[in-house]
Formats: structure tokens, sequence, C-alpha cells
């Protein structure tokens, strides 16, 4: 009888044990599998983003997050247009040949922009990857006091890492540590408004 009890008793503290291993193991394996499957950040990272540049005021601009990146969109006023062509000598790509940019921007020269009045263009500098500062208003920033952009500077951006100098097309300066103009993404308006779709080439279900 007692070996009877015992055997019992083991083959139940066996299957109990062998239960319990069995839903720790499906447990330990929920979160392996579950990341096998993209979240939804992920998936967020490639979707086009729309911006309302609307309510930007002339010398405004604003900085959104597309594919993990921080993107700038600029309103830029007609007095910071009018001039865009007189510093060219200073650029390092005044023409953004070497640049990274759809060919439709490339084809809008000095602007680089399908709106002139809009500029979209990646906050990363070609260098290191740091964000440049808005430097329109450099003598009046904070964040820039003490830079010496220089007695020609026509605003645009500054890197604060290693110096590097931008115009308000994103075009760079010669001698900078950075060897390329700021990328341009691709993006499209929504008809005839200041509503940007970044990551489309054009807006099609506008």
């Amino acid at each position: 009888m007692t070996d009877d009890v015992d055997h019992s008793r083991r083959r139940l503290l066996t299957a109990a044990t062998a239960g319990t291993g069995a839903i720790g193991a499906v447990f330990a394996a929920a979160p392996f599998l579950a990341s096998w499957k993209p979240s939804a950040r992920a998936k967020a990272l490639g979707v086009p983003v729309e911006v309302d540049a609307t309510a930007l005021e002339p010398g405004q601009m604003m900085k959104v997050i597309w594919r993990g990146q921080p993107v700038f969109v600029v309103r830029r006023a007609k007095s910071v247009l009018d001039q865009l062509g007189s510093h060219d000598a200073l650029l390092a790509d005044p023409k953004s040949e070497d640049s990274e940019q759809p060919e439709y921007i490339k084809a809008q020269g000095a602007a680089r922009a399908r709106n002139p009045q809009i500029w979209v263009g990646l906050a990363v500098c070609t260098h290191l990857g740091c964000s440049p500062l808005n430097a329109f208003e450099a003598n009046n920033s904070a964040q820039l006091a003490g830079v010496d952009l220089g007695p020609n500077w026509p605003g645009g951006f500054y890197c604060p890492c290693h110096g590097s100098k931008y115009d308000i097309s994103g075009r760079v300066f010669k001698s900078m540590p950075a060897p390329t103009n700021l990328p341009v993404p691709s993006y499209a308006f929504v008809g005839e408004t200041m509503r940007v779709i970044i990551g489309v080439d054009d807006a099609k279900h506008a």
C-alpha cells in the first residue's frame, strides 16, 4: 500500500513539474516571439509624415520626425529668397550636384524646394550627424552667443559640434567639416496648400 501511494504521489509530482515547466516555457517564449513582429513605432518610421506649415510666419521653422530623423520645415521670407544666389561663391556645392536630394529638387537651383517659400531638409549635419541650429537670427540667439558666423553671413544653419555652416537652403559653405549639403527628402504639397507630406514624391491622395 505504501509503495502504491508513493508511486502515485511521484507520478503526480512529475506531471505537475512538467506542466509548470511547459507553462514557464510558453511565458518565456512569448516575449521572444513577440520580438519577431515589428512594433507600432517601427512601422511608423516608414510612413509619410504630413506637416501643416500654414501657421509658420516668414522666418519661422518647425522640426518634425520622419523615419527616426529630424526634418526642418522652414518658411522663408521674400527678402531671404531674393538674395539666395548672391553668396554662391562662398559655397562648396552651390548647385547641389554632389548632394542627396530628389532630381526634381535639384532642378530648382538655389532654392532647393518645390515651393520656394517652404524649405524641407534633414536636420542632420553631413559631417558626423549632429543636429544643426537655426541660425537665421544668429546675433539674437542665446545658443549661438559668442559664435562668429562672419560678416557676410546670409542666415541659415550652424552645427554646434564642429562648426559647419549652411545657408537657408541647406547648402554648406566652403572649408567646413561637413562634406555635402543637408539632404532633402522626397516630399510633396497637398494641392495648392502649405500642407507638406514628407516621404512621398506626389500627393496623389490629396
